[in-house]
């Protein structure tokens, strides 16, 4: 008997091994975070193409303007 799929029920995915090259510096980082670093980077890739992060470099940052005060209130 077939047991209907339940909507918030994850259906497994076949995993597939892959070689990546990351700085060491971050590798230290995401092990703080949990032993399982390929968890962090899965989970990382999957937020990034359904574009759930914000990016936040220098490339996408609001530039902070800094206002400038009325003729004649210099120096008040």
């Amino acid at each position: 008997m077939n047991m209907p799929e339940k909507p918030n029920e994850k259906i497994q995915t076949e995993k597939v091994e892959i070689a990546v090259r990351l700085d060491s510096e971050l590798i230290t980082q995401i092990q703080h975070l949990t032993n399982d670093p390929s968890k962090v980077i899965e989970v990382a890739i999957r937020q990034w193409l359904r574009g759930d992060v914000p990016r936040d470099d220098e490339l996408t940052r609001t530039p902070i303007r800094t206002p400038v005060p009325p003729r004649g209130e210099w120096n008040d």
